[in-house]
């Protein structure tokens, strides 16, 4: 079957139709790639903050969605936690999207004003493993002062860049949000997402100054850490049954997931795995977003999987008289129906190689561009490769058939 290669022979006599299938391959590859990254990368954003706060049990209201669709619940059922054996400490989150004033906005009179989300926490409680946040957290006992997350978009103003020049006895970075004069003590790093552009932390007298019309004995998340070696699932258990109020279950839900993740009165307890679930699953299953980018990378498929069967049935279009004679000279239709399957092969990896290299700097274009955690990752190298080749494979399947039409009758 390798003595001659024929295969490879046939696809490189036509020189200007094997790049036309490479280009076409290639932009199939591209398209699979960006939208299963877009994808990725709307997963991953969404869930960096959760990842990030260092908890156990998180206390929510039923009426939370995703962090950019947050309700407010009772103070009072956090500090209820504390009656549990095995917590060790609980830490309120206050969460609110705020206007953000461009203090380096240098267009119209008006200055570019943009949403940005809000974080509040008591200042100590030292819950979040961001990266930047721990060293400039003490900026947050200081009065109207947030920390700035570098990975923000690049509309709301060079933040980072002027806060890292600024040297002993210059004037702090000063804006407004919600109307209200802030400075920026501090830079951390979270990254932006689909549901916020940008974000800040303060501490909580800071958020409510931010936020005065909400009522001060509300919050948004409430986050419990517990002694280390207390079992997790006895602790929800207990959480089960004696938080006050009526204990209730999604239907939906499976047995292990009302393990994590129920309702209690006015509360909703979840693991921190439950917690990370439940941001996932609201944009998987409660948005389009994740079905548009599921669509494209089909569309990218379906669209390859055309192309190359053109290829391969011209190909073979215009060998047919050449398979025949193979066929008179006693090969089987198993040998010639096993070239064009190599051919499908052979135009998969050479059309995935170049579709990978351009895509490694569209990624790296897109997470300049919009501050999003898209890169390359080898698990969706690859699945991109599996699809280029079961892409491939198929077209090489269609064309077959007309392999088998060759009759040796045909050349006399």
């Amino acid at each position: 079957m390798f003595a001659i290669p024929l295969a490879w022979l046939q696809l490189k006599r036509e020189k200007i139709r094997l790049l036309v299938a490479l280009a076409g391959i290639g932009f199939a590859v591209i398209l699979m790639f960006l939208q299963l990254g877009f994808q990725d990368a709307l997963f991953d954003s969404a869930i960096t903050f959760h990842r990030n706060i260092e908890g156990d049990i998180f206390l929510v209201s039923p009426q939370s969605t995703s962090l950019i669709a947050m309700k407010s619940f009772p103070e009072r059922r956090l500090y209820q936690s504390l009656g549990f054996s095995g917590v060790k400490s609980i830490s309120p989150i206050y969460i609110g999207f705020g206007i953000w004033k461009n203090p380096f906005w240098e267009g119209p009179p008006m200055p570019q004003t943009r949403s940005i989300l809000v974080i509040g926490t008591v200042p100590g409680d030292n819950i979040f493993s961001l990266p930047g946040f721990r060293e400039r957290q003490a900026q947050l006992r200081l009065s109207d002062v947030v920390l700035f997350d570098s990975a923000s978009r690049a509309e709301f103003g060079p933040i980072p860049a002027k806060f890292e020049a600024l040297q002993p006895g210059d004037m702090p970075i000063a804006t407004e949000v919600e109307n209200r004069r802030v400075e920026v003590g501090g830079i951390f790093q979270m990254g932006a997402s689909f549901g916020a552009d940008g974000n800040l932390i303060t501490s909580d007298l800071n958020f409510r100054r931010i936020f005065s019309s909400r009522e001060k004995n509300l919050i948004d998340i409430g986050v419990i850490q517990l002694e280390p070696g207390t079992d997790l699932q006895a602790t929800l258990e207990r959480f089960k049954q004696n938080l006050p109020g009526e204990f209730r279950v999604d239907p939906q839900k499976t047995p292990e997931q009302a393990k994590e993740d129920f309702v209690v009165g006015d509360v909703r307890v979840l693991s921190k795995a439950a917690f990370v679930a439940v941001e996932q699953n609201y944009w998987k299953e409660s948005t389009a977003i994740g079905f548009i980018f599921t669509l494209g990378a089909a569309i990218g498929f379906v669209v390859g999987t055309v192309i190359v069967y053109q290829i391969l049935y011209t190909d073979v279009a215009d060998h047919l008289a050449e398979y025949a004679t193979l066929k008179a000279m006693g090969y089987r239709n198993r040998y010639l129906l096993s070239v064009v399957f190599q051919e499908a092969i052979i135009l998969s990896i050479m059309g995935f190689i170049p579709g990978y290299v351009l895509c490694i700097g569209l990624y790296s274009l897109t997470r300049n561009a919009t501050a999003l955690p898209i890169d390359m990752t080898l698990a969706r190298s690859i699945v991109v490769l599996c699809l280029t080749v079961l892409m491939c494979s198929i077209s090489g399947a269609i064309a077959v058939r007309k392999v088998q039409q060759a009759d040796p009758a045909d050349i006399f």
